[in-house]
């Protein structure tokens, strides 16, 4: 029973705090929409000679307030948790989406709401991988670290459809842009709610010397309900746990900020802020962004917006199957080399077919279209069995406890970097370079496939207190062994 009540609250634990993840993603695909809408364009003036700016402005504002809260978000999150922080992360968001949803009649308005939304964003996707690494058990750890990524393709489906609906059936007043705006609340309040029922992470709690308070919460996220995983984890995992931060207190003591530039932790933050251009490089959050405009692009018609909802559903369906059957059987290495040589190959395709066979204007979907749709459609498969989830698992479960927080938020401030930079490129290489753009993507992509190869370590089956022998530390590393006999001489 105290296993299966365990494996259930951890991924209640990580779905609930992954919710954060939804928002992102929701917040980002929802918003290209609305700016199409002519309810939209007629409630805030909206012309043909600003309308490019404004849905420019609309996605960098929320980016740009991503970026920042990345760095305030670290000092605050070592101080007062993981679970206040997500928390305060729904509450910022949620104000920024309340100001979004009113007829303010003004851009200006919408664009600090922008900001305000994006600065709770960030806070999120800064601290959710890592609530989830340090809250789940190893044995799952990858497949709830690939929740993250699950949560923004569900995302990103629902906005694609919420928009499809409205524009369908709903005219051109203003509850037809505000009901798509208006939805991103339900996910914010679940998310800002449910903390309060949860538990604060263990490893922070046993870090900032709350012992008995860590206890408890390992307890509860095991199903402590049993007396025997009371005891089980009160006297073992635990005491492991409690050991093995001591140990790397006791290895890193005095050195402070020299933590952050030794050998070994100047690798780390080498990967996560690689890993996280990777990201960009693979063409998939282009893709993500501006799917009608690139189904368009490789032939598919007046028939683009309808293939982009299906297009969040494969994302869903692969990211789903990635989650629940592959992630801790192929490993964070395998699935990060495999994912971008078939994403390079698709690639390679969709340029040969929209180059030998542009698209027209106009013109209704194609037999070569279709090929090239469904080539697309494969690559967000392959990029949601790899390259969309595992970064962030993988940045979550590198970095020893006491530099967790910074390690995680240099990645994601990486990530909203380049994914501001990569939305800013994407329409311009459509419209300028046309199927070049793909070509491009597959050098990319191969050349991410070779990096997997020769620089990511398999961390599959380890705990986070054996990262540092993982990665090869002479200064940090924790011994194990020594950790494990301290644990049983005390259990003796």
């Amino acid at each position: 029973m105290g296993g299966k009540l365990g494996a259930f609250r951890a991924w209640y634990l990580v779905a609930l705090s992954c919710m954060g993840s939804f928002l992102f993603a929701y917040d980002t695909g929802v918003v290209g929409g609305v700016l199409t809408l002519q309810s939209f364009q007629n409630d805030f003036r909206i012309t043909k000679a600003n309308q490019a700016n404004v849905s420019s402005n609309a996605t960098s504002l929320l980016q740009a307030g991503a970026f920042f809260s990345c760095f305030f978000v670290w000092p605050f999150t070592a101080r007062f948790g993981r679970r206040s922080s997500i928390a305060l992360a729904s509450l910022i968001f949620c104000i920024g989406g309340v100001v979004q949803v009113i007829n303010t009649h003004s851009l200006a308005a919408f664009y600090v709401a922008r900001v305000i939304s994006g600065i709770g964003v960030g806070m999120a996707t800064v601290i959710i991988p890592m609530y989830s690494a340090e809250m789940a058990p190893k044995q799952i750890r990858g497949q709830l670290g690939s929740m993250f990524q699950f949560f923004f393709t569900l995302g990103v489906m629902t906005s694609y459809w919420v928009d499809y609906g409205v524009s369908q059936h709903l005219g051109a007043t203003t509850e037809q842009w505000q009901i798509p705006i208006g939805l991103q609340l339900v996910p914010g309040g679940i998310l800002g709610l449910g903390m309060l029922l949860t538990k604060e992470s263990t490893r922070w709690l046993a870090k900032t010397g709350r012992i008995e308070e860590a206890s408890k919460s390992l307890i509860w996220v095991r199903g402590g309900d049993s007396i025997q995983v009371q005891e089980e984890y009160s006297s073992d995992r635990f005491a492991e746990i409690i050991a093995g931060i001591q140990e790397e207190e006791r290895a890193t003591e005095g050195l402070t900020w020299k933590e952050y530039i030794l050998p070994v932790n100047r690798f780390r933050f080498a990967i996560v802020i690689t890993l996280q251009i990777g990201v960009q490089l693979t063409g998939n959050t282009s893709l993500a962004y501006y799917a009608p405009q690139i189904f368009k692009a490789v032939g598919a018609g007046d028939q683009s917006l309808l293939i982009s909802g299906f297009f969040g559903v494969v994302k869903v369906a692969s990211c789903l199957f990635f989650l629940l059957f592959l992630v801790e059987k192929i490993g964070r290495r395998g699935s990060l080399v495999g994912g971008a040589f078939l994403m390079g190959t698709y690639m390679l395709i969709i340029a040969c077919l929209t180059a030998t066979h542009p698209p027209i204007a106009n013109q209704s979907l194609t037999s070569t279209g279709a090929a090239a749709v469904a080539m697309v459609y494969l690559e967000a498969m392959s990029y949601n069995i790899s390259w969309g989830p595992v970064p962030w698992l993988y940045m979550s479960e590198i970095f020893p406890s006491r530099i967790r927080e910074a390690g995680v938020a240099v990645g994601t401030a990486t990530q909203w970097l380049f994914n501001f930079v990569f939305s800013q490129i994407t329409p311009h290489a459509i419209n300028n370079i046309g199927w070049r753009t793909f070509l491009m993507f597959c050098i990319f992509n191969w050349a991410l496939a070779v990096y997997a190869w020769f620089v990511i370590k398999e961390t599959k089956g380890k705990s986070l207190e054996e990262m540092e022998s993982l990665f090869g530390s002479n200064e940090t590393a924790i011994d194990v062994e020594k950790t494990h006999r301290h644990v049983q001489s005390k259990r003796a």
